[in-house]
């Protein structure tokens, strides 16, 4: 049985993002894309944009921890109706700090494309931890 567009779509947005192809990931959400992070450290808050997303955050997640940011997708779920949901692992060293720490993604998909990412993590003040 074929993966459902959504999960594929995602899928591939996690390959693009763990190889650092920022074009690919462009072109997989609309130009008001707004990627949701959680917590109160300085990389928490809303970015909105495709160049606030990957030059804000995404630029971010590797200059702060000197490109150690690592995520490995887990699993994915979709509802059939614009909503897919991630599960992954993410590593990190920044510093004198370490994190291994579980997240997902809840992602919003219009057509084929990606136009909001709420994301989620275990343990948010162990995260806060880290960024702070």
């Amino acid at each position: 049985m074929a993966e459902h567009p959504h999960a594929a779509l995602v899928r591939k947005g996690y390959e693009a993002f763990q190889r650092g192809d920022m074009e690919t990931l462009r072109s997989m959400m609309t130009g008001d894309c707004t990627h949701h992070v959680p917590g109160s450290h300085p990389l928490s808050g809303d970015f909105k944009g495709i160049d606030s997303i990957l030059d804000g955050y995404y630029g971010r997640l590797y200059s702060e921890t000197g490109g150690s940011f690592q995520v490995e997708l887990r699993d994915i779920f979709v509802d059939g109706r614009g909503h897919a949901m991630s599960v992954h692992r993410f590593t990190a060293d920044r510093g004198s700090k370490h994190i291994d720490e579980s997240g997902g993604i809840v992602f919003r998909i219009v057509g084929d494309k990606m136009t909001d990412l709420d994301e989620c993590v275990a343990d948010i003040d162990k995260t806060n931890d880290f960024w702070t």
